[in-house]
C-alpha cells in the first residue's frame, strides 16, 4: 500500500488586478491524503468538519471513448445497471439504503472519458456507503440478467428520447461528432449511443465490459467531509482489499485531435425547431493542454457581456439574434470550440455566418486588453471558490485530477495556468485554431425551411425512430437471477451499523429591518470567502394587468441593462472586475436581485446592486433588444413539448382568466404591445422596500450587513403596494383526459394533477411527507419503481405539491415512450388508487428515516442556507422550523397517510393531460376510463419522419 499525505496550497492572487497591484495573495489550503491499495484502487481522503456530512464518489476511468463501434452507449448503459442490484445489497438495495440513511440520492454520470457515482450522506452512514461502493465494484455482475438488461435498455432509450430526440436541435452534437472526428475516433459517437447499438447489446457484452473496465486498478474512491481518516482507512481495507485487480492490461489512449480536411456545411430540418440555428466548430486541444486555458478565455471574451465582439456585431449592430454562445470543450483526448447562434424568426443563416466572421475580424484587429483579461480572471477566481463550497464539489475535483493526471493536487497548477494567460496567448490560440482554419458548420432549421441553411449545405444523415405500438421487446424484470455468490473472507450480506448519530445543527439566523420597511435575514458562514445575497421584492407577475403580460419580466431584465451613470457595457465591466455576479429576474410572485461576490469585494458589489435597483437607465435601445429576445424565447418555447405541456396544464388548473395560468414571459401579442412607459410605471408603483426583504449568507457578520444597508435605508423610499390575490379553483369533481397534439413526438409528456394546498395550510408539510413514497423520494418512490425500474417506460417520473402562500397543485409529471402512453397513464392510475391502503410499515419507516436523517445535510451549501432563509421569511416560520417538521415526521402514522392520500391525490378527481403524437396516441387514451380525450389544439398535419 502506497500512502501520500499532501496539502494543496492554492494561491489565488489577484492576478486579476493590474500586474503592479500591491494586493496580497489569499491562500487556500485543501488537505488530502491518498493511498493505493494492493489491487490498484486509488483512495483519497479530504477532511472538512464544517457540516456532519460525507461525500462519497467512485470514479471509473471509462466513458464512451473506451467503447467500440457497434456497441456505443455501453458506458452510459453500464452506469444505469450499476445502480440496480448487487449481490449483498439486493435488488434496488443502493436506492433503498440511500433513502434509509438520509442520503442525497445515489447519482451518477457518464462522459466521454469517465463514469462517476456520487452521493452525500450524513456522517453516520459512511461505513454503509463504503460497503455499498465495494459491493458495486466487486460483487455486481452476477446480478445482471437478460430481463434486467432488456428493461434498462428501455430506460436509457427513454433518456435518449427525452434529452435528444424529442427536443429542438437535439441531434446537433450528434451531427458535429460524426463530422469533426474520423469514424475510428473515440469521440465520433455520442455518450448516449445509438438506439440500434443499445438494442443489440447482449448480456455477454455487458460482462466483458465489466471485466475489463470495472476493476480497482481503473478506479478512484474519494471520501470527502466529516471523516476520521484512520477509521475510514480501516473500512476501505476491509471492504475493498479482496476485490481482485483486473487481469486485462489497460493502456492509456493517445491524444488525438479532431480532423477537418475541408470545411463542411451540413443542414437538417428539425421537427421541433421554430427558429434556425447555426453552429460552427473547430478542432482544438485536450483538457489540461497549455492552450486550453487561453481558449477558455477566448470563448468567454468573444460572447460574454455587452462589449463582447459577437454580441456587439450580431445583437447590437446587425440585430440578427438576441443571444450568441461560444464555449471551449476540452476532453481527455481532444477538444473543440463551438460558436452557436439562433437567428430571429425566418432569419437566413448566411447572415449569421457573415456576422460571426465580422466579429472575428473585429477581435483580430483589436485583440483583448489586459483589463478585460483580468476581468475574466476575476470571475474565474470566484467560480473556483464556488466549486469548493460543498464537500461533493471538492471531492469531484480531487477525483477528476487523480483520474486524468494521477495527481489530486493539480488544482494548484490548474489555477496557476489559468491566471498566467496573457493577451498574446488569447490572440495566439485564435490564430492557431480558428483563423482561416477548416471547420464544421451545422444549420438546424424548422421543417420545410431548408432555404434558411448555409448555402451549399448537405443534408445530415440522421435516422429518426418511428412510433410503433408494441415495438419494444417484452421482459419480466422480477425474475431473480440465480448464481453462485462471489466468495469473500467475511459475510458481506450484513449491512454495517450506523456510526454515532450527528446532532442536528441549525444555522444561527439573525433578523433585523430598516426604517423603510426592508426586512433582513442572514447567516454568517466563513467556510469560503464568498457572500451571496438575494434582495426579493414581492409582487412579480401578480401585479401585471392581464392585457400587459410580460411587464414584470421585462422590467427585471431591463434593470440589468445599465444605470443612470453607467451604460450596460460599463455596468457589466464594473461587476466583472470584482469577480462578482449580479442578476435581476422575475417570477410569478416576485422580482429578485441576486448577487455573489468575494467577501473582500462585498461593499463595492452591494453599491453596484443598489445603483441597479435605485437608478435604472431605462435605455430605449436595450428595451427593444429585450423585447426581440423575449419574442424569440417565446417562439422557441412553441417547439418544446415540455413547455407546451406546462402551459396547457396551467390553463387547465387555474383557468384562462387567472394570471397564475400565464407565462411569465407574456405572449407574442402582449410583448409586442408593451412600451417602455409600461415598465417605468411598474417600477415606480411596485418596487418598494415595504414589500421587500434581503437574505445574506456568507463570510460577513450581522453588524456589517446592517451597516452596509444604511444607504438603501436612506435612498429607497417606501410606498404602499397591494398585491392582488388570485383564487385557485377547487379540484375537479371528476377526472377528464386532455390531449395536446405534438406530431411525431418520440415521447409523450404527462402532467396529471389537481389544485391542492397552499404552503401555509396546516396539512401542507404533512402532505409532502405522504408523497415521499409515492413520487417525491426519487428511486424510493413507487412511481419510479413501477414505471422506470419495473417497466422501462420512462427515464424519470415525479410527484409533488407546489403551493406558496397561494394554493398550488399536486402534480405527477413524466416523459414516457410514445407507444406506451396509455399504459403509463394506467400504471399511474393503479398506483394512485392503491396507495392509501397499501402504504406499509416499511414505507413509513423509510419515510421517517430519510426525512429525519437527511436534515444533517440540509444546510451544507450557501444555496441551502438561502433556501432556508427564503422559506422562513416567506411563511413566517421560526429559524428552527425544521425541528417542528421533524416532529410532524416522527408523529406520522399509516392512518394519517391514508387520510392525506384520500384527500389530496384522488385519481378520479384530476386533470389528465398528455402532450404527444395525436395520430398514434389520442384515440387510445379513451381506454383510461374517463371518456374520450379532449383535444386542446388543432390537429396538426403529419410531418416527415
Amino acid at each position: 500500500m502506497k500512502k501520500i499525505s499532501i496539502t494543496i496550497l492554492t494561491f489565488i492572487s489577484l492576478v486579476a488586478c493590474a500586474p503592479n497591484s500591491d494586493s496580497t495573495s489569499d491562500e487556500l489550503s485543501i488537505n488530502y491524503e491518498k493511498i493505493e491499495l494492493e489491487n490498484g484502487l486509488n483512495v483519497i481522503f479530504h477532511v472538512d468538519k464544517s457540516d456532519p456530512v460525507v461525500a462519497v464518489e467512485l470514479m471509473v476511468h471509462v466513458g464512451s471513448a473506451r467503447e467500440i463501434e457497434g456497441r456505443t452507449g455501453f458506458a452510459h448503459l453500464f452506469e444505469h445497471l450499476l445502480f440496480l442490484e448487487s449481490e449483498n445489497l439486493g435488488k434496488g438495495g443502493l436506492d433503498k439504503m440511500s433513502a434509509r440513511i438520509g442520503g442525497s440520492g445515489a447519482n451518477g454520470s457518464t462522459s466521454r472519458d469517465r463514469t462517476n457515482y456520487l452521493q452525500t450522506v450524513p456522517k453516520d452512514g459512511l461505513e454503509k456507503m463504503i460497503w455499498a461502493e465495494a459491493d458495486k465494484l466487486g460483487y455486481f455482475i452476477n446480478t445482471v440478467t437478460d430481463p434486467v438488461l432488456a428493461k434498462e435498455k428501455q430506460v436509457v432509450k427513454n433518456e435518449k428520447r427525452q434529452s435528444y430526440d424529442n427536443r429542438p436541435y437535439g441531434y446537433n452534437q450528434y451531427v458535429i461528432g460524426k463530422n469533426l472526428y474520423p469514424k475510428d475516433h473515440p469521440y465520433n459517437w455520442q455518450v448516449i449511443g445509438s438506439l440500434e447499438d443499445l438494442q443489440n447489446a447482449t448480456l455477454q457484452d455487458v460482462k466483458n465490459f465489466y471485466k475489463k473496465w470495472y476493476v480497482p486498478n481503473n478506479a478512484t474512491l474519494v471520501l470527502s467531509g466529516d471523516i476520521d481518516i484512520e477509521q475510514a482507512t480501516k473500512w476501505v481495507h476491509r471492504y475493498f482489499d479482496e476485490i481482485p485487480k483486473g487481469t486485462e492490461e489497460i493502456t492509456a489512449l493517445a491524444k488525438r485531435p479532431g480532423l477537418v480536411k475541408e470545411t463542411k456545411f451540413i443542414y437538417y430540418e428539425d421537427n421541433f425547431a421554430r427558429v434556425p440555428q447555426l453552429t460552427m466548430v473547430w478542432p482544438t486541444v485536450e483538457a489540461y493542454h497549455p492552450d486550453a486555458y487561453a481558449l477558455d478565455v477566448l470563448s468567454q471574451y468573444l460572447t460574454e457581456g455587452k462589449s463582447a465582439p459577437l454580441n456587439q456585431v450580431l445583437i447590437a449592430d446587425l440585430k440578427l439574434t438576441s443571444y450568441a454562445s461560444m464555449y471551449s470543450r476540452n476532453s481527455e483526448l481532444a477538444g473543440e470550440i463551438q460558436v452557436s447562434v439562433r437567428a430571429f424568426n425566418e432569419g437566413h443563416l448566411m447572415e449569421i455566418k457573415a456576422g460571426i466572421e465580422k466579429a472575428f475580424l473585429k477581435f483580430e484587429n483589436e485583440g483583448i486588453s489586459v483589463k478585460d483579461l483580468n476581468r475574466i480572471k476575476a470571475g474565474q477566481e470566484t467560480s473556483f471558490y464556488r466549486s469548493l463550497s460543498s464537500v461533493l464539489g471538492k471531492g469531484n475535483n480531487l477525483a477528476s485530477y487523480n483520474t486524468y493526471l494521477g495527481n489530486p493536487g493539480f488544482a494548484t497548477e490548474d489555477i496557476k495556468r489559468t491566471l498566467a494567460v496573457t493577451p498574446a496567448d488569447v490572440q495566439r490560440v485564435y490564430e492557431k485554431y480558428i483563423k482561416n482554419k477548416n471547420y464544421i458548420a451545422t444549420s438546424f432549421v424548422p421543417k420545410n425551411s431548408a432555404e434558411l441553411a448555409l448555402t451549399g449545405s448537405k443534408l445530415a444523415e440522421i435516422i429518426e425512430e418511428k412510433i410503433i405500438t408494441g415495438a419494444e421487446e417484452s421482459f419480466d424484470p422480477k425474475i431473480a437471477a440465480t448464481y453462485e455468490k462471489t466468495t469473500s473472507s467475511f459475510d458481506r450480506s450484513i449491512e454495517p451499523k450506523y456510526g454515532k448519530t450527528p446532532a442536528l445543527a441549525v444555522p444561527e439566523v439573525y433578523e433585523s429591518s430598516l426604517e423603510n420597511g426592508l426586512k433582513i435575514y442572514g447567516i454568517e458562514n466563513n467556510e469560503v470567502p464568498l457572500i451571496r445575497f438575494n434582495l426579493i421584492v414581492n409582487g412579480g407577475q401578480l401585479l401585471e394587468s392581464i392585457d400587459k403580460l410580460g411587464v414584470a419580466n421585462l422590467t427585471a431584465d431591463l434593470l440589468n441593462k445599465g444605470t443612470k451613470n453607467k451604460t450596460t457595457q460599463a455596468l457589466e465591466k464594473a461587476i466583472q472586475e470584482l469577480g462578482a455576479t449580479i442578476y435581476v429576474y422575475a417570477d410569478k410572485e416576485s422580482i429578485t436581485l441576486s448577487g455573489t461576490t468575494l467577501a473582500k469585494n462585498y461593499a463595492k458589489t452591494l453599491a453596484l446592486a443598489q445603483e441597479i435597483l435605485l437608478a435604472p437607465r431605462f435605455d430605449t435601445l436595450e428595451f427593444d433588444l429585450l423585447k426581440n429576445a423575449t419574442i424569440a424565447r417565446l417562439r422557441q418555447q412553441e417547439a418544446s413539448p415540455n413547455a407546451l405541456a406546462n402551459s396547457a396544464y396551467k390553463k387547465l388548473i387555474y383557468g384562462e382568466k387567472n394570471i397564475r395560468s400565464k407565462n411569465t414571459l407574456g405572449t407574442l401579442a402582449s410583448v409586442a404591445e408593451i412600451t417602455l412607459d409600461d415598465l417605468k410605471a411598474y417600477y415606480t408603483n411596485y418596487i418598494s422596500p415595504s414589500v421587500a426583504k434581503i437574505l445574506v449568507v456568507g463570510a460577513i457578520p450581522k453588524e456589517k450587513v446592517i451597516a452596509s444597508l444604511q444607504s438603501l435605508n436612506t435612498n429607497w423610499k417606501a410606498k404602499e403596494v397591494v398585491i392582488p390575490v388570485y383564487k385557485t379553483p377547487e379540484a375537479p369533481t371528476k377526472s377528464v383526459v386532455y390531449f395536446y397534439d405534438i406530431p411525431n413526438a418520440k415521447q409523450s409528456v404527462l402532467q396529471f394533477g389537481a389544485p391542492a394546498l397552499a404552503a401555509t395550510d396546516s396539512d401542507y408539510y404533512a402532505a409532502t411527507v405522504m408523497n415521499y413514497i409515492l413520487g417525491g423520494g426519487g428511486f424510493a418512490s413507487r412511481l419510479t419503481q413501477e414505471l422506470r425500474e419495473g417497466k422501462g417506460y420512462t427515464y424519470g417520473i415525479r410527484s409533488g405539491f407546489s403551493g406558496t402562500k397561494a394554493k398550488g397543485t399536486f402534480t405527477i409529471s413524466s416523459g414516457v415512450r410514445s407507444n406506451v402512453t396509455l399504459e403509463s397513464a394506467q400504471a399511474v392510475q393503479k398506483i394512485l388508487a392503491a396507495y392509501p391502503t397499501t402504504f406499509s410499515d416499511k414505507d413509513l419507516a423509510t419515510t421517517k428515516s430519510f426525512l429525519i436523517k437527511s436534515n444533517a445535510r440540509a444546510f451544507e451549501t450557501a444555496n441551502a442556507k438561502l433556501s432556508m432563509l427564503s422559506t422562513m421569511s416567506a411563511y413566517g416560520l421560526k429559524a428552527d422550523y425544521i425541528r417542528d417538521r421533524e416532529l410532524t415526521v416522527q408523529n406520522m402514522t399509516k392512518e394519517r397517510i391514508e387520510e392525506l392520500a384520500n384527500t389530496y391525490i384522488n385519481p378520479n378527481k384530476m386533470i389528465w393531460l398528455v402532450a404527444g403524437d395525436a395520430e398514434t396516441q389520442l384515440e387510445r387514451m379513451t381506454a383510461l376510463g374517463y371518456g374520450a380525450p379532449i383535444l386542446l389544439n388543432k390537429r396538426q398535419g403529419k410531418i416527415k419522419n
